[in-house]
């Protein structure tokens, strides 16, 4: 039987990135919410993902948005992050925010607007290469809404052109990760809308191309999981985007929705070998992010109940008994196979996280520490005045 102290040294190796964008206002297609302390600059976001990991200790890289966190100096900028303690991670391309796209970007008919799509990630890759960042994000918005409206196979063609020249442009230490949508805001079709699209696209590219798997961006009752044990079966799972849905692309706090579907995934994930480090000492390249907007509820507390759910769920996974599963599964006790995986399950691991982290200089109650801390108070004092950031 699997103890909490068995697998102490193994929480170590969770690290879960934040993304910029979680720290600005967000809200739904009618309406954007500001709320007093949101940060104006990218340097502010910063610091927000900073105070996330220091209460946390889970949380040591940032992704940024390009262009939302473009700034002049990028060294700078990881420069500041670094005296933040955390680092800059994912570079996300955006190609959903122009004009020029409102028909397709890669998938366009009109080359001048493919090659302006190529040239926004050319640029993404230089600002990689700025900071440091191993992996670039694309997530495109792209597809038709009606039945003629455009020619499916030829913007597949028009796709792998343009994200083969894209990843040509990769260093060797760089990855393209490759997310996928089953819908919105194309509704016929989208050009890549599960998991499948993804990989083709990415075998194609090479080893260093990976798919993203976002837990909201699925139909209705799909297993996750299995899309996890699968693509670790291949070798092509690069990066996570963690959030809930109840019904279709939420951007909820992970773990919200369906706390038992978290947990399920963790278990493939470590399973899969995708958590931790290998035999020879190498970290598993498997990337944890968080994807989220925190609409109605404070951000920086947003984050941290965040990380925390996704520690609690990876702490009951690790304590999955899985000699006992394996030997229930081969004797086809069906019913005993599955008590074995809801013991892990339903193991109450909070005191015993409280406690890991308090052995390591973390306070107990990351969340009432933060409440306690001052900080909510003092950049809601401090952040008066210019244009807060936002994806309005």
């Amino acid at each position: 039987m699997t103890t909490f102290s068995d697998i102490s040294d193994r929480l170590g190796d969770l690290a879960i990135e934040v993304p910029s964008w979680a720290y600005g206002n967000s809200g739904t297609r009618f309406k954007v919410f500001g709320t007093p302390g949101t940060p104006r600059t990218v340097e502010e976001k910063v610091a927000d993902a900073a105070a996330v990991h220091r209460f946390t200790g889970l949380a040591p890289t940032v992704a940024l948005h390009i262009p939302w966190d473009v700034v002049d100096d990028f060294g700078t900028l990881s420069a500041y992050a670094k005296e933040q303690g955390v680092a800059l991670g994912t570079i996300n391309s955006n190609t959903f925010q122009d004009d020029d796209y409102k028909l397709g970007a890669l998938t366009h008919t009109d080359p001048r607007v493919r090659q302006k799509a190529i040239d926004h990630h050319l640029a993404c890759i230089d600002v990689m290469n700025r900071t440091g960042s191993r992996d670039l994000k694309i997530w495109l918005a792209e597809g038709t809404n009606y039945p003629g409206q455009g020619d499916m196979r030829a913007r597949q063609d028009r796709l792998a052109e343009g994200l083969r020249t894209i990843y040509d442009q990769l260093s060797e230490d760089q990855r393209l990760v490759l997310e996928y949508k089953f819908f919105e805001p194309a509704f016929y079709h989208t050009d890549v809308p599960d998991w499948g699209t993804s990989y083709v696209h990415v075998a194609a590219l090479g080893d260093r191309a990976k798919v993203c798997l976002d837990t909201g961006h699925h139909a209705p009752g799909t297993n996750i999981e299995f899309i996890v044990a699968q693509l670790l079966r291949l070798g092509k799972l690069g990066s996570f985007d963690f959030n809930s849905r109840f019904y279709a692309d939420d951007d909820l706090i992970v773990g919200a929705a369906d706390p038992f579907q978290l947990f399920r995934i963790m278990v493939e994930v470590i399973r899969g070998g995708g958590f931790g480090h290998q035999a020879d000492g190498t970290p598993n390249d498997v990337a944890l992010m968080l994807d989220q907007c925190h609409n109605i509820e404070d951000k920086i507390p947003g984050q941290i109940r965040s990380v925390l759910n996704v520690q609690e769920m990876t702490a009951r996974a690790l304590l999955l008994d899985t000699d006992a599963l394996d030997e229930a599964r081969s004797a086809g006790d069906v019913l005993l196979a599955n008590e074995v995986f809801m013991d892990a399950f339903y193991t109450d691991v909070r005191r015993d996280l409280a406690a890991w982290r308090e052995e390591r200089g973390l306070p107990g109650d990351p969340m009432r520490a933060y409440l306690d801390s001052g900080y909510q108070q003092q950049i809601e004092a401090d952040r008066v005045g210019g244009s807060q950031a936002g994806w309005n």
